[in-house]
């Protein structure tokens, strides 16, 4: 009979990294969030930084024979602070639903990977007497060759110090304009978490990208995060209302995608499953799916 998973939990993302490096460089695009939180979190750990999430913490997941066989954490800053969950097998996603409900923990989210997200939501589900409620579906893509989109007016350039309240607030809307052009609920999709610090050092960093009108004026925001492993994670991409449909989007993502490729690394993003437009112009950029991600809620008798 085969062994039942063990599992490690890690609150120092470096030991994490350390860990689970290996698994984690084998899809690197599959890998993206995690790879890229744990490398960030680790950065700001050595900087003396601190985001002030509730929960703040890496797991690695081995099977029988001690091979890594999947990893999950539990670091967002925003409520209600869902785990986030990447491909691992039923047996592991239900060892760590059990061992987050053996240890008093309260899960209202589980987003992640299908199926593991799901199988270990509704076994949190299950054990506390309640449901699980789907969110928004979202798709994981990868590119390997830009295919360069119609011209738009204007060009791209990173932010500048003096924009980081203009980041911060195109952060927001993002959330807002994506439920929006999904036809949900307004605030069903979460809010692109950002304190005032973080933007400061993405930005510093070289991590916020604008497009500009011919007067220098912002017209579309798009964040790039810094290659994990060899990918890099784009988004959010964001255009207000008003600059909308004339090819701000496409032009800034496929440049900034370009650049990840030039620097050796490969561009991923996420989009979501319910608004058609984005996945057509992603697709014509040439982005291509990898993974079905998901949302969920966990309605327990105890939530």
């Amino acid at each position: 009979m085969p062994e039942d998973p063990t599992l490690t939990f890690h609150e120092d993302p470096a030991a994490f990294l350390a860990e689970a490096g290996e698994h984690l460089a084998a899809d690197p695009v599959l890998n993206t969030v995690v790879a890229s939180v744990a490398e960030r979190a680790a950065a700001e750990d050595a900087d003396g930084v601190t985001d002030g999430a509730p929960y703040r913490w890496w797991v690695v997941a081995r099977d029988g024979s001690g091979e890594v066989c999947g990893v999950a954490m539990r670091t967002a800053p925003f409520e209600p602070y869902p785990l986030f969950v990447l491909p691992m097998p039923d047996t592991a996603a239900l060892a760590l639903a059990r061992a987050l409900h053996a240890r008093g923990e309260q899960v209202v989210g589980v987003n992640g990977a299908v199926p593991a997200a799901r199988v270990c939501a509704e076994e949190l589900a299950r054990l506390a007497g309640g449901e699980v409620a789907d969110g928004p579906h979202t798709r994981l893509h990868r590119l390997t060759a830009v295919t360069p989109p119609r011209p738009a007016p204007g060009s791209l350039r990173q932010a500048r110090p003096a924009e980081v309240d203009l980041a911060l607030a195109w952060f927001e809307a993002f959330a807002v304009a994506a439920d929006e052009q999904a036809g949900r609920e307004p605030g069903t999709m979460h809010a692109m978490s950002a304190t005032r610090e973080g933007m400061e050092r993405r930005i510093a960093l070289g991590e916020i990208w604008l497009w500009v009108d011919d007067d220098d004026v912002p017209v579309h925001l798009t964040a790039a995060h810094p290659p994990a492993f060899g990918a890099a994670r784009i988004g959010p991409v964001f255009t207000p209302a008003e600059h909308r449909g004339r090819g701000y989007a496409g032009c800034t993502v496929a440049a900034v995608s370009q650049r990840v490729l030039d620097a050796g690394a490969q561009p991923c993003l996420y989009t979501d499953q319910a608004n058609p437009t984005s996945n057509q112009l992603y697709a014509a950029l040439g982005y291509r799916p990898v993974v079905d991600m998901v949302e969920l809620l966990v309605r327990g008798s105890g939530t």
